[in-house]
């Protein structure tokens, strides 16, 4: 069943209104009839191609407006229109009438002085039908308006999400292809098995969609092959510890939400340090939220976290907000040399 776009009303129900309406209203104008003393046949005869005639004019006037609707402060045109309209259906009314009720002088003569109130009356109903017409079309095309510009919406967040994604790869990309040209010379047998790593990575990465969220666990287990790769860069000195309670596994993220913030407490907590660095990462969660916790420690004499986010976390950022409509879902603080990244999931948005 076609329904009219942004409304509830279907054509099907639209065509059973106005039939209905035509019925009473053919009633109505034949008991008038019967009232003032005219038989049985004429009454219904003239209600009938009276309404039915004034039912094609309103349709008329309902189909041109779907189309053309005039400027505001313009809408004497509507009138004018209605009056043609009205006038037209008047004289073939009046024509048909007289084909179809003949040796009647007392109809005709009753027919003849009613024609002033029957173009007042075709007048108003016609008029009634323009204005509902307006209402109902331009609030169609407002719904059309607004559907498009949801899309298009739609579209450049899709787009603008992609960007962030693909800024993601090349810093990446560079970072383990310079490890592993380091690696080919001294330990070749450590440089295939990063390039392995490496592979296995970035085909899970194109698998992966912005609008698909993925698993906790998924998402975990895709960060581990990141982690393993960086262990191979950093060696002994990188540690990680990652805890999540069981009833957390199957809650919902956005895919490769949490490289971005582990590669940010990398870059602060190993670049400029020389000994082991533990990255800690915790997941808790309550019914309707995921939150996950990031910890490094830093130095304060070489490092600055607060202002060094750079693409990583203000990317995440981005990313929660678009998805999300919302910029209070990450959160970043410094104590006692330890950075803390804190990212908020809402699960009833997923």
């Amino acid at each position: 069943m076609e329904k009219t776009p942004g409304f509830l009303i279907s054509k099907s129900k639209i065509i059973l209104i106005v039939s209905q309406c035509m019925v009473a209203c053919i009633l109505s104008q034949a008991a008038i009839l019967l009232w003032f003393g005219f038989s049985l046949r004429t009454s219904f005869i003239d209600s009938t191609v009276s309404i039915c005639l004034l039912t094609i004019a309103c349709y008329l006037m309902s189909n041109n407006l779907q189309y053309y609707r005039p400027e505001k402060n313009r809408y004497l045109l509507i009138l004018f229109y209605c009056s043609i309209l009205a006038s037209l259906w008047l004289f073939l009314n009046n024509w048909a009438l007289n084909q179809l009720i003949l040796n009647d002088s007392e109809y005709s003569m009753f027919l003849f002085e009613s024609l002033p109130i029957r173009f007042f009356i075709g007048l108003l109903i016609i008029g009634l039908m323009a204005m509902i017409s307006i209402v109902w079309f331009t609030q169609i095309d407002q719904k059309e308006t607004e559907k498009r510009k949801l899309e298009a919406e739609n579209l450049a967040k899709e787009a603008e999400l992609y960007n962030l994604r693909q800024q993601l790869q090349p810093h990446f990309l560079f970072n383990s292809l310079n490890s592993i040209t380091a690696l080919i010379g001294s330990r070749p047998e450590e440089a295939r098995k990063m390039i392995h790593q490496l592979s296995d990575f970035l085909r899970g990465t194109l698998k992966k969609e912005d609008q698909q969220p993925v698993s906790l666990m998924a998402e975990l287990e895709h960060l581990q092959l990141y982690l393993d790769i960086e262990k191979v860069r950093f060696g002994h000195r990188l540690s990680t510890e990652i805890s999540y309670n069981d009833r957390c596994k199957h809650m919902k993220l956005p895919p490769m939400l949490l490289q971005p913030i582990v590669e940010n407490a990398i870059k602060f907590g190993l670049y400029d340090t020389t000994g082991v660095v533990t990255i800690s990462i915790f997941v808790e969660c309550t019914e309707n939220e995921l939150q996950i916790t990031v910890q490094n420690p830093f130095d304060p004499n070489t490092a600055k976290p607060m202002q060094g986010t750079g693409f990583g976390l203000s990317g995440v950022k981005r990313r929660l907000y678009l998805l999300f409509g919302r910029t209070d879902l990450i959160e970043t603080k410094s104590y006692q040399h330890i950075f803390t990244s804190i990212v908020k999931i809402p699960q009833t948005q997923l």
